[in-house]
């Protein structure tokens, strides 16, 4: 198992499975959490490391909905694009990822709040990929620094 932790934020990847795990806690009841992760407007603000700037070109986060959205950062742009299979309100988020760089690449991602009481709330998150080589590909792609730094700016969100 090969596991990074930073800020707060724990990134576990089984060397023999094509999947990576994610868990971080967030000094927020579970509803404010779920909101910023459904929202459009609030997932702007915090989706993505500091350096890009997002725009949303569709975003229901329904059952059975979909979103696309671009990250800018100086000349470049990169597209993400999904399904969501599942949106339970304060519970769990079921959906798909896709970069549009790698559109092979199709993750299913399966988000689920724990409620800590006393307003806090832990994030766990499975992502699921179609190979190990895929798995590592995303690992090695500055992935953690996007998550890193999102959940550090989804903290300043939920404080605010």
């Amino acid at each position: 198992m090969t596991t990074t932790e930073r800020a707060g934020t724990t990134i576990s990847a089984d060397p023999a499975l094509p999947l990576i795990r994610i868990t971080r806690e967030f000094d927020a009841p579970p509803e404010a959490v779920f909101r910023a992760h459904t929202e459009r407007d609030l997932v702007v603000r915090w989706l993505g490391p500091r350096s890009v700037t997002m725009e949303v070109v569709r975003w229901d986060a329904t059952t059975g909905g979909a979103y696309r959205y671009l990250h800018r950062r100086d000349d470049e742009e990169y597209g993400f694009f999904g399904s969501f299979h599942e949106v339970r309100p304060a519970e769990r988020i079921v959906q798909t990822f896709t970069f549009e760089g790698f559109p092979d690449g199709v993750c299913l991602e399966t988000l689920t709040l724990e409620d800590l009481g006393d307003g806090h709330t832990r994030l766990h998150a499975l992502s699921v990929y179609e190979s190990i080589e895929v798995r590592d590909a995303v690992l090695s792609s500055g992935m953690e620094t996007g998550v890193v730094e999102g959940y550090e700016q989804l903290d300043e969100l939920l404080a605010s």
